[in-house]
């Protein structure tokens, strides 16, 4: 004859009291709310590409500033001096978060890191923000540093330089989702890497260069570049009566790219993610 405790049997009070207790620690915490999380993410991102991007920020500031430098010999000023002036110190933005971000979500979908980041009770939104955010900030320092030497070498004002701290946040966004995309879609890492590149020449090719010299067909594919709408702020305010109203027109339309972008690069993350 066996004796079976009492707190086994089904029907016992002892049983129907502990069912509840269980289930209760085997349910998972809440997920973390949008804004905590981006911030954790932000930091986290902050922290770990700060020894290794840094170098690569010079680059991208020395690399404008020679190309100012070269431009000056066949740019002498007004309009032309405005818009290479803008179009170098975007390309520090474009540098750094439209190549910079292809290159690292390409290795990190490709090395399994996406799978760390899905584990998380983060939503994929912050993930994709804090990283972007992260990026975004290293380009501030060689976007004013390359700002200032443009204008100084074309004789430009310096009086409102400070609308980059408008046009880096609304580039940056608009850049920085597209690259992020292109890391998440691309198969293979050296795709991504090419994809970046190329954006970035885009950038380079059609933000620099005087919009005037231009032929038609080129001048369309500039106005779908996302970078377009800050290098046209940024020009337009050194003239010496800015219009406000097509400053601020130019950025909500790169605030309204920048949306767009990083939402596509969301729903990038999540489909990378699920594979």
């Amino acid at each position: 004859m066996s004796v079976v405790p009492a707190e086994a049997l089904p029907g016992t009070a002892l049983a129907v009291e502990e069912a509840p207790a269980r289930r209760a620690t085997a349910e998972l915490g809440p997920r973390a709310r949008l804004w905590p999380a981006l911030v954790a993410v932000y930091r986290a991102q902050l922290s770990r590409a700060r020894v290794a991007r840094i170098p690569l920020l010079f680059v991208a500031t020395f690399q404008s500033i020679g190309i100012m430098i070269l431009m000056r010999g066949v740019v002498e000023g007004g309009g032309e001096a405005r818009a290479v002036v803008a179009g170098a110190s975007v390309l520090v933005v474009a540098f750094v978060a439209l190549n910079l971000l292809a290159q690292y979500f390409g290795q990190l979908r490709a090395s399994g890191g996406l799978d760390h980041y899905a584990t998380l009770p983060v939503p994929p939104a912050a993930v994709v923000l804090g990283a972007a955010g992260a990026y975004a900030s290293f380009t501030v320092p060689g976007t004013v540093v390359t700002a200032v030497f443009g204008c100084l070498l074309y004789g430009l004002p310096l009086a409102h330089l400070w609308v980059l701290a408008l046009v880096i946040p609304l580039a940056g966004a608009a850049l920085a989702g597209l690259g992020a995309a292109f890391g998440l879609l691309a198969p293979r890492p050296e795709l991504a890497t090419l994809l970046g590149q190329l954006g970035m020449s885009a950038a380079l090719l059609l933000g620099v260069l005087p919009a005037d010299r231009m032929p038609g067909v080129v001048r369309f594919a500039r106005d779908l570049l996302p970078s377009t709408y800050g290098v046209e702020a940024f020009a337009r305010t050194f003239g010496p009566d800015p219009d406000w109203a097509f400053v601020f027109g130019d950025l909500a339309v790169c605030a309204g790219v920048g949306v767009v972008s990083l939402a596509v690069a969301t729903w990038a993350y999540r489909r990378a993610a699920v594979r």
